[in-house]
């Protein structure tokens, strides 16, 4: 049950490094195959339209796991503009970015017996993130329609990263809508209070002003959730006790059986020391968003925690308590008869000493409407206003484009709103 790691753009890449990091430092040889091939190299094709980023990844990972083949890169970058990332700029200086992976793309799946999906990294802010990792998960549904496509997509800050943010988050979520199968949705702001919360980074106050949070920081923590999640499990193995690598998958039958609603909220706590479950759930709980900035209260679907520890008796002994903990914390709606599902793995990957455990809860969860409330409206005022509009045009963007966009958005946010109506 093989997948292809697809990293765009900046933040993609940034993730996947500290992401590759993890596996190749703590990865246990047995659970290494999902993510790499019997050749011992990394599953990953790397895409950016500038070579910085790039470069560092090869330096930081083992040395040798990935293939030169599949380091695609650009001789320039994508203005932050969605549609230039779409589209590229239509001349042949170079061959398209687009037409390298999809080649690198197929020659991947062909080393391989099976192919299961893909996961897509990227962020909904960059040009070449939003805009070519929209592009790309509409090329590889298209062409391989039999495959998951499981998208790790990072929103930008509220304010502050570009004028364009708006607009390149708008169409790329709206294309992940209608092209994938399952979002892993992070926004930058919930996880730099998370990881300044956690204390992983503390960084002295200059003049009473506490630092930010480093990027590095950010990054590391994301990586972290996607372990807890997507690292092989014990309740996913064979009788056999082998990982096939189905944990995205599950993820996606599990908290995504509806088309509609595909967005999912993940929160994570790491800690030493005999682990005391109860205490963990209250703790992660804790930052759960509660309500949307109306008033209305957040529900979910369906939720699944995952434990990991040298040892899962203490989870399942305790089990009752904490999924009755999930479930009144994340207000699972009433007509999911069982909205709660859990793993548990025998091995914590973020923290390979024998008295460390994780709690990792991912859950179909309607605060995704907030981020796309915001989104809608000031992609809105900005588009009323005409502002930047010809930038879009420029690449082949078009109004319909945006009203399509607006659109999908816009029901996407309805049917997340009516999860509170019995």
């Amino acid at each position: 049950m093989s997948l292809i790691w697809l990293q765009v753009g900046q933040c993609g890449n940034q993730i996947g490094q500290e992401w590759w990091h993890l596996l190749c430092n703590n990865a246990s040889d047995t659970d290494r195959y999902p993510y790499f091939s019997r050749d011992g190299m990394i599953n990953a094709i790397c895409v950016d339209s500038e070579p910085k980023v790039i470069r560092k990844l090869w330096k930081r990972v083992k040395k040798g796991s990935l293939r030169d083949s599949n380091l695609i890169v650009g001789r320039k970058g994508r203005g932050n503009n969605w549609a230039f990332g779409y589209s590229g700029d239509g001349t042949d200086t170079e061959k398209s970015l687009l037409a390298r992976t999809m080649e690198s793309f197929r020659h991947e799946l062909e080393r391989r017996d099976c192919y299961s999906g893909t996961v897509l990294l990227h962020s909904l802010c960059g040009g070449t993130g939003s805009g070519l990792g929209a592009r790309l998960c509409e090329e590889i549904r298209d062409t391989y329609p039999a495959g998951h496509i499981l998208s790790v997509a990072v929103a930008p800050h509220e304010t502050g990263d570009t004028p364009l943010q708006h607009y390149n988050s708008l169409l790329c979520l709206s294309w992940l809508q209608r092209y994938s199968d399952g979002i892993l949705l992070f926004q930058n702001d919930d996880i730099m209070h998370r990881v300044a919360a956690l204390g992983e980074k503390k960084v002295p106050l200059v003049s009473g002003v506490e630092a930010p949070v480093s990027i590095a920081a950010m990054n590391s923590h994301i990586a972290s959730c996607l372990a807890g999640l997507l690292y092989p499990t014990n309740t996913l193995r064979t009788r056999s006790a082998v990982s096939v690598g189905i944990e995205p998958w599950e993820i996606i039958r599990t908290l995504c059986p509806m088309t509609t609603l595909k967005f999912l909220h993940t929160a994570q706590i790491c800690r030493r020391g005999t682990p005391f479950w109860d205490r963990v759930t209250l703790s992660l709980t804790k930052n759960i968003p509660r309500t949307s900035p109306d008033g209305r209260l957040h529900h979910s679907t369906s939720l699944l925690a995952v434990s990991r520890a040298s040892q899962d008796k203490p989870f399942l002994l305790s089990q009752d308590s904490v999924l009755m903990k999930l479930k009144q914390s994340y207000r699972c709606v009433p007509w999911n008869p069982f909205p709660i599902d859990y793993w548990t793995g025998s091995q914590n990957i973020l923290d390979p000493s024998q008295q460390s455990h994780s709690l990792t809860v991912c859950a179909n969860h309607s605060s995704a409407a907030d981020l796309m409330s915001r989104v809608i409206q000031r992609a809105q005022s900005m588009y009323e206003a005409r502002a930047y509009l010809h930038w879009y045009q420029r690449y082949g963007c078009e109004e319909e484009d945006f009203q399509g966009a607006f659109h999908t958005l816009h029901s996407v946010v309805e049917e997340y709103n009516k999860l509170g109506e019995s």
